[in-house]
């Protein structure tokens, strides 16, 4: 598969949703790439990509974003307290805040930078134990929380269990994102990101379509 396919993809599933072309947002995910294939994307025009570690992003995109200004880079992966003023420095949107301690941290840095990425809350809508993110009863709490503090938060981000049907979490995840008043869905990735487009997604997270396989960190 390639780029313009999986842009045709999307476009197809917001007219058959009889949403506007344009209304989702794909996030090209780079983590683990070889530099020539993001390089490559890089040279189509496509400005919105995604990693999963701070570390990772913060060798490689400095000098992308300085040769590519247009560039938006959102951190899909989960972030750690000793990382935020990296990542509020790298990044344009945040998609992990999963915890009162890291938006805490976060807050704490909106006032002494004066300036903060968009914020993604990430709910963990199987309520697996292994998994990050906000359990679903917790939600609506941690939204007021995190309001008080002046976070701007976008919207609400999951990752459905791998064994479980994932239209039923992108329509649990709109219903509480709806109910806080929250226009902002990142859901759906490569194998799935059209039935997240057709229950409302935002933002679609799609990496080894566009790039190939991932290969193995070091």
């Amino acid at each position: 598969m390639s780029l313009p396919e999986i842009q045709t993809r999307i476009a197809a599933a917001e007219a058959a949703s009889n949403r506007p072309l344009g209304a989702v947002e794909l996030i090209a995910v780079s983590k683990v790439q070889p530099p020539e294939r993001v390089e490559a994307v890089l040279r189509t025009g496509h400005t919105v990509f995604g990693e999963n570690r701070v570390q990772e992003a913060q060798a490689k995109w400095p000098t992308w974003k300085e040769s590519f200004p247009d560039s938006k880079l959102h951190l899909l992966g989960p972030l750690q307290s000793n990382k935020v003023r990296v990542a509020m420095e790298l990044f344009d949107v945040l998609h992990s805040l999963d915890r009162p301690k890291l938006a805490g941290a976060l807050a704490r840095l909106v006032q002494e930078m004066g300036s903060c990425p968009e914020i993604f809350i990430q709910v963990n809508t199987g309520e697996e134990p292994q998994k990050a993110g906000v359990m679903p009863q917790e939600v609506d709490a941690f939204v007021a929380e995190c309001r008080g503090m002046d976070l701007p938060i976008a919207g609400l981000m999951c990752i459905p269990p791998v064994e479980e049907e994932p239209a039923l979490h992108f329509a649990l995840l709109a219903k509480m994102a709806e109910r806080n008043g929250l226009s902002g869905l990142s859901m759906g990735m490569s194998a799935d990101f059209e039935t997240a487009i057709r229950l409302g997604a935002t933002h679609v997270r799609v990496g080894s379509a566009i790039f190939g396989d991932r290969l193995k960190p070091a």
